[in-house]
């Protein structure tokens, strides 16, 4: 039977053109909305790679801040040359620093067009910090660095339909490099710090190369030539502010050259002291190494934990781990919490370096040196010349056993960061004796930062003074700051990021 025949409605027809035009219609919506969807999250990406590359280019300015001796001294009474030296402008090493860095990120594809640096305090910037209005001591201690990123003309992938043909995008990051030295009087508050990986050398107050009212290259502790101290215990600040140069000159601790020496007997399993610490100790005859002035003798500070991120040839002790590693387990402190053995800030002459050798090979592991009998630089990086600084700023060149080499660093080529870059404590040797054994807790007062230059076969460190970190003291008196608000970090001059993100 056939099926009667059906004719189309022409309505319906019509309402088919009209489904096609409206996906025509949905088809451009949906278009325009990926393109702007892309677009977004291009120039999101962009502003966040922006961000990085001014944070670590502001952090690295701060960082050569932070090594070059010119920060804790709030009466600025370094010359402004010293500070033209480090931030003075584009050509400066801490502008050149955070340009160099900000250019090896990528931001949208390609470097940024453009890298501004700056530097503040007290409300002014400027681009050299040397131009900004006497220096205001805020500055002399608390340095800050600001780093603006720009990149211009960001492609779009989309939009350049509708004639967007690019778009500029930025950011900015300010970090500081915080001295603790005398800050009370000049940021209003104290924040004391508690660096990490601090070397077990528990140096006492005494500035080797410094004198009282005598004249003459060096001191002693015989009371003819009186040591000056490193930090005042009044109040935190740099005794002897100031650059040296060739290795010490009286004119400032920074850049002076000296050994430090083990204060202890060549025999015995435990450390049997010589003297009370003292600097330019002279040794009594028989004594296997000569300790020639400018020197300052150190006590084994101690260590209750294996070290992190050791390399694998100092590993014979726990001692030696602290040397050659990154001890993150003792936390040396400004001041001491009580008399008990639960002190963080201990001296223990159960360890003798000067004897196990725990010293030469901690430090040849730490900074790559070859045979400490050889003449300089045995495969450490070293300063530039390889004796004594002669000129400022100072200038670490890379080693020939630095291990960059191997991703392509030539040797002497001049490096912002080192293992031979060290930090030490200082006590207060005025409060008291150390034990004639067995562990001691002493006051630390603040914290010396070195670069090693070199160790001899019998535990004798050569170093150059980079930095002095005061613990500042508000109360007077020997009332040290202690407390769990501390600023740590690996360095007695930490840097921070201290402005948020760009909006």
């Amino acid at each position: 039977m056939k099926r009667p025949f059906l004719s189309r409605s022409p309505t319906l027809g019509r309402q088919h053109g009209v489904t096609m035009v409206l996906v025509a219609l949905a088809m451009v919506a949906i278009i325009a909305m990926a393109a702007i969807s892309i677009d977004v999250i291009t120039l999101y990406l962009a502003r966040e790679e922006a961000q990085r590359s001014a944070d670590t280019a502001a952090l690295a300015a701060a960082r050569v801040i932070s090594l070059s001796g010119i920060t804790g001294d709030p009466n600025n009474s370094m010359p402004t040359s010293s500070w033209k030296a480090i931030c003075g402008g584009s050509s400066s090493p801490a502008s050149q620093a955070a340009s160099t860095i900000a250019l090896q990120n990528v931001v949208g594809g390609a470097v940024a067009n453009s890298v501004i640096v700056t530097y503040s305090a007290g409300g002014t910037s400027s681009k050299d910090c040397s131009q900004l209005p006497a220096l205001p001591g805020s500055f002399g201690v608390n340095p800050m660095v600001t780093v603006l990123v720009q990149r211009s003309s960001l492609p779009n992938f989309f939009s350049r339909i509708w004639g967007k043909a690019g778009t500029n995008v930025s950011a900015s990051s300010t970090t500081e490099a915080f001295n603790p030295s005398f800050s009370g009087s000049v940021v209003g508050s104290v924040v004391p710090v508690q660096p990490t990986c601090v070397k077990p050398w528990i140096v006492p107050n005494h500035d080797p190369w410094t004198l009282g009212s005598q004249s003459g290259p060096y001191c002693d502790q015989t009371g003819q030539k009186a040591c000056n101290p490193i930090v005042k215990t009044a109040d935190g600040t740099i005794a002897n502010p100031g650059i040296s140069l060739n290795g010490g000159n009286s004119q400032g601790i920074i850049g002076e050259t000296f050994w430090l020496n083990a204060d202890c007997h060549y025999f015995g399993a435990n450390c049997r002291m010589r003297s009370a610490p003292q600097a330019n100790f002279v040794p009594t005859a028989g004594s296997p190494h000569v300790e020639l002035p400018p020197s300052l003798q150190y006590v084994p500070g101690q260590v209750l934990n294996s070290g992190a991120a050791v390399p694998s040839c100092g590993s014979s002790s726990t001692w030696e781990t602290a040397v050659s590693g990154c001890d993150q387990s003792t936390l040396y402190q400004c001041g001491v919490q009580s008399s008990s053995t639960a002190s963080p800030n201990m001296v223990d002459l159960t360890e003798n370096p000067a004897l196990s050798g725990d010293t030469t090979n901690g430090v040849q592991c730490l900074i790559h040196e070859g045979d400490p009998a050889a003449s300089q630089p045995a495969g450490q990086d070293a300063l530039n010349p390889y004796s004594a600084p002669s000129s400022y700023p100072f200038q670490i060149l890379a080693g020939a056993s630095n291990p960059l080499l191997s991703t392509g660093l030539a040797k002497d080529t001049p490096i912002t960061s080192s293992p031979s870059i060290v930090s030490l404590p200082i006590y207060d040797d005025s409060l008291g004796n150390i034990n004639s054994n067995g562990t001691t807790p002493v006051t630390i007062i603040g914290f010396l930062q070195v670069f090693i230059n070199a160790v001899d076969s019998f535990g004798n460190v050569n170093v150059t003074v980079l930095n002095v970190a005061g613990c500042s003291n508000g109360a007077g008196g020997n009332t040290y700051n202690v407390g769990t608000n501390a600023v740590t970090g690996t360095s007695p001059v930490p840097t921070r990021i201290v402005t948020p993100p760009t909006p």
